[in-house]
């Protein structure tokens, strides 16, 4: 995808990769904060490009995401990871889990936004939201997201057919929250049109980014055929 780097193993790179690494449960907070940290900063650089049409390239040129074609160097960064995990100390080398994938973190930046944005919005007095509607719009920005994260997971297994199969499963349930949010409700609320207004283009985002993603894993799946044969 481009400018987007995944940095994630092929699936002949497991847990035994990481050599002698030991962490303890302290190691791991601070790493996971870490990550957390990587979510917060891409959201500032998002919410500064949000008047920018190609915002999600520019986010990740930011974020140091500027490989041409992340497949192109899942394998080529298994012999990086060899020379980077001979030290146990946390910090040090460059060890990777889920939390470090570019689209997990743009995932998780974009679609947290929308779901605070959205409880927010229903939180303000005198919106005249039903709970029931606003249960329905969380639950599926939640799904949509969930259904994403498992993607990245298959993903970075190497698994691209079964990550298609889950991105587009993330893709549906996104088409479902902008029916929702283009229903006869949402038309009668002037709180609920002011938040679709705000939202779209995050959801747009989302969307462009997934889509990006499975022509890649298409692709992917194109070039180990023709190895085959």
């Amino acid at each position: 995808m481009s400018n987007f780097d995944s940095e994630g193993p092929n699936n002949n790179n497991d847990w035994e990769d990481r050599g002698d690494l030991v962490w303890n449960e302290f190691d791991w907070e601070r790493y996971l904060r870490e990550q957390d940290e990587a979510i917060l900063r891409y959201r500032g650089f998002y919410e500064a490009a949000k008047d920018k049409s190609d915002r999600v390239d520019v986010v990740a040129e930011r974020m140091g995401w500027d490989i041409a074609d992340w497949t192109d160097d899942i394998d080529d960064n298994s012999d990086d990871d060899d020379e980077d995990d001979d030290s146990d100390e946390p910090g040090e080398g460059d060890v990777y889990t889920l939390h470090k994938n570019p689209i997990f973190i743009a995932t998780k930046a974009i679609a947290s936004s929308l779901q605070q944005s959205w409880q927010l919005s229903v939180e303000s007095t005198g919106t005249g939201i039903t709970p029931t509607f606003a249960l329905a719009v969380l639950s599926s920005l939640n799904r949509g997201e969930e259904q994403a994260v498992q993607a990245i997971h298959a993903l970075d297994f190497g698994d691209y057919a079964m990550a298609i199969s889950l991105f587009k499963r993330a893709l549906s349930i996104l088409n479902n929250s902008l029916a929702l949010l283009n229903g006869q409700e949402a038309t009668e609320q002037p709180t609920l049109m002011a938040f679709r207004d705000a939202a779209l283009p995050g959801l747009f985002d989302l969307r462009e980014i997934w889509l990006r993603v499975i022509n890649e894993c298409r692709d992917e799946l194109e070039r180990s055929l023709d190895d085959e044969s």
